[in-house]
């Protein structure tokens, strides 16, 4: 299966969105498949073997629409951002010849409005047919788009917002033009002779005005896209040949050497291999305090250079880079839907069709009942100008887009809106110990061996651990090899090396086998610790993680290793408890020592000992608890029947079965590849204190999203009755089709700008 994002174009409401969306589940090969209309996006799914992106684009296509893949958004942005000018400018022409002609009819049409004699008013714009002449260009010019988009949904089977709009200015329209051409006859049929031309062009301007402030609004919240993208930089400068030649970041390949000077934009992802420097990472990582680079290390593109001049050898480039990938990890995020979208969804696929039949069933009301076609006119045109599902179908995307594009701005990656929604209904969030909680770089501290130091032999022993120790790639295997570099002590060949997961590693060695491990390893081996069980329980008290070195089947050795914990780790425990969530720790560690960490860090319920097979099993576990409350803080309650919510935390490869298990599963972006792939959220900076921002995002987006369907559903449940008439027994009052139409435009216009306050949003610090 791949995966694409299309660019779509010509949608106008939700209706539309769900249409593109049919078609593309239409043709053969495709999986899945979900089109965002606020991020006028589609996400898809499908079988290369059996479909084609082209396929694809011609079944959008088909379907009354266009679409183009959503390439490498730093060539295409540009293009992308003039598109939309472009059209902005458009619709701001439309919307001016429309008011200044709206303007006149309006006046023309005081008398009629108001019975009075105005004699102020040029006699020659009460004139039918001058109001004619002036309303066919605005109609079938600015409204245009209405009406070729409404054909093209009639011949599709289909209706959206765009009949609604045609049929109610239609219908003003033609009943005008009638009185207009025979007033005589229409008199005759006992109809009042009242042209409401001035009604027509005033509601297509309107909601051309909300289109345009729509369109606007829309364009930021894409803001963080562009932010991202805006980081890369433009050129690069290669080695080639001996020569510096500076061409752009377009044509930098794998393998090109790459010069960097100070104040310069890193370019691409690379690794360096000559010189020193520091480096700003904040802009990718989050992290204030820039980084010391050295030959060997990895740098990435778009931070900055600070201190030294470097060359590096290109690693990723184009869309394998770092940065391309975050962008393409928030495209995909504000392009997908949340599971609260699914209600409006389900509503705006009957919407339409039931709003017709409700304004087909009023006309029918008042032209039976009341014997007034002309009032039965007005409420019909009401009813259909007012039901607009536009903002039914901006109302999650918006906030979803928004939302991820705050999250990238703090260097949390969201990889979808599921994960999103699901984050602020965490009840129990399960952190990793080496790496989450600590620094992730172990130290050795101590080294008892049994037979002391005599004769070399605990320079021998530390040969013999590091060299076995060297074919691992575990944090405290890491650990041995530094401290034996540090002691100078050279490493020997080592055979039939073998890990074994969540207990250590052996090896021989000259003949002699080498064993390294857990205490429990030791005693499932049937080798006797007895000696040195003192000092194992000395370190553990300290905090340390004991380690033990035997050879061919006896004890020599232990080492205490430590690993210092991060400095937020302590405030983030005590914020994501004050939030009411149930903290956890997770290791494969000993007990005494995860117990010593986590009294430090203020977690009170540990996990010890479990190995990475069975990670993903004690997440499910959890996630089979009954809940009866949430803890501290919030102290939401839940009932007993339900199960918790698990969101795990990790970095290391043995930690992706069981963030792949979690319900939400949370990656340190500074560990491995195969845990930021099975997570859903990732932290690029490490820092603990971005779980706590994530969920406090993810509830404020929430929030906006409830707010924003509550304001889409309420306004139709009221406006369509009122303007079917519902309050014209009572007061005497029917709602005039101009005041449906304004309050049809800045609807949309209103669930945006709500959208657009959660760029306002800032973490809490939870004391």
């Amino acid at each position: 299966m791949e995966n694409a994002t299309l660019k779509l174009r010509g949608m106008s409401c939700a209706s539309c969105a769900r249409g593109v969306e049919d078609a593309i589940r239409s043709v053969s090969g495709v999986n899945q498949c979900s089109v965002n209309f606020g991020a006028e996006q589609a996400t898809v799914e499908y079988d290369p073997r059996k479909t084609d992106l082209q396929a694809i684009q011609d079944a959008v296509d088909a379907a009354g629409y266009s679409a183009y893949p959503l390439q490498e958004l730093a060539e295409e942005d540009d293009g992308e951002k003039t598109a939309r000018l472009r059209e902005s400018r458009h619709l701001l022409q439309k919307v001016a010849v429309g008011a200044v002609i709206g303007v006149v009819l309006v006046i023309g049409s005081l008398p009629m409005m108001t019975g009075l004699d105005l004699p102020l008013i040029p006699t020659w714009l009460h004139n039918p047919w001058v109001q004619l002449l002036l309303t066919t260009p605005v109609l079938f010019w600015c409204g245009a788009d209405f009406y070729k988009n409404a054909w093209k949904a009639f011949k599709r089977h289909t209706a959206t917002m765009d009949t609604l709009v045609s049929l109610g200015t239609g219908a003003a329209y033609i009943y005008s033009l009638a009185v207009t051409v025979f007033p005589g006859f229409l008199i005759a049929q006992g109809l009042m002779p009242d042209v409401y031309y001035e009604a027509a062009v005033v509601i297509i301007v309107l909601l051309l005005l909300g289109r345009w402030l729509e369109n606007r609004a829309r364009g930021q919240t894409s803001a963080a896209i562009r932010q991202l993208i805006g980081l890369q930089a433009r050129t690069a400068r290669l080695i080639r040949n001996g020569l510096e030649v500076d061409v752009p970041i377009a044509e930098v390949q794998i393998g090109d050497v790459v010069l960097v000077r100070p104040g310069e934009k890193i370019p691409v992802d690379g690794e360096l291999i000559e010189g020193t420097s520091t480096v700003d990472e904040a802009m990718v990582t989050g992290e204030s305090v820039p980084v010391k680079k050295q030959v060997g290390d990895e740098v990435i593109g778009a931070t900055i250079n600070k201190t030294g001049s470097f060359q590096f050898r290109a690693t990723r480039v184009g869309k394998d880079t770092v940065l391309a990938q975050i962008v393409q990890l928030v495209q995909q995020a504000q392009g997908s839907k949340p599971p609260i979208q699914r209600l409006a969804d389900r509503v705006t696929a009957w919407f339409v069709p039931v709003v017709i039949a409700i304004a087909l069933f009023t006309f029918i009301i008042w032209f039976n009942f009341m014997g007034n076609p002309t009032l039965a006119l007005i409420a019909t045109v009401g009813v259909l100008i007012i039901a607009c599902p536009c903002a039914l179908g901006l109302a999650t995307p918006t906030s979803v887009m928004v939302g991820t594009g705050k999250g990238a701005e703090n260097s949390i990656l969201i990889k979808g809106a599921e994960s999103l929604e699901l984050a602020h209904k965490i009840q129990t969030i399960v952190l990793d110990k080496t790496g989450t909680i600590t620094q992730g770089k172990p130290t050795v501290t101590d080294f008892v061996t049994v037979n002391g130091t005599a004769n070399g032999n605990e320079i021998k022993l530390l040969q013999l651990a590091a060299s076995v120790e060297r074919n691992s790639e575990h944090p405290l295997a890491e650990a041995v090899v530094r401290y034996a570099q540090s002691q100078e002590v050279g490493l020997a060949e080592v055979k039939d090396f073998e890990a074994v997961a969540g207990s250590g590693v052996q090896g021989i060695i000259q003949e002699r086998l080498v064993q390294i491990g857990t205490q429990r390893w030791m005693a499932e081996l049937s080798i006797n610790t007895q000696e040195l069980e003192k000092d194992k329980q000395r370190l553990e008290y300290l905090g340390k993680t004991a380690i033990w070195l035997a050879v061919d089947g006896e004890i020599k050795g232990l080492m205490g290793i430590s690993d210092a914990i991060k400095p937020t780790s302590a405030q983030a425990v005590r914020a994501l408890q004050k939030l009411g969530l149930e903290v956890v720790m997770l290791t494969g560690d000993n007990r005494p020592t995860a117990e010593s960490i986590a009294r430090e860090v203020g977690i009170k319920r540990v996990l010890a000992e479990v190995r990475p097979d069975q990670k993903a099993a004690v997440i499910k576990s959890l996630q089979e608890e009954k809940q009866g409350s949430r803890g501290a803080g919030e102290q939401r309650k839940i009932s007993a029947s339900k199960s918790k919510i698990v969101a795990m935390v990790g970095d290391g490869i043995n930690d992706a079965p069981a963030l792949a298990q979690a319900d939400v599963g949370i990656a340190i972006g500074t560990g491995t590849d195969v845990a930021i792939a099975a997570s859903d959220i990732t932290l690029i900076s490490g820092d603990l204190q971005g779980i706590v921002t994530a969920i406090q995002l993810s509830r404020a987006t929430i929030r906006n999203i409830r707010q924003n369907l509550f304001f889409a559903f309420i306004y139709n449940v009221l406006g369509i009755p009122i303007a079917a008439g519902i309050l014209f027994p009572i007061f005497g009052w029917l709602l005039n089709p101009i005041v449906a139409g304004a309050a049809m435009a800045f609807s949309s216009v209103s669930v945006v700008t709500n959208a657009l306050r959660l760029r306002n949003f800032q973490a809490k610090t939870v004391l």
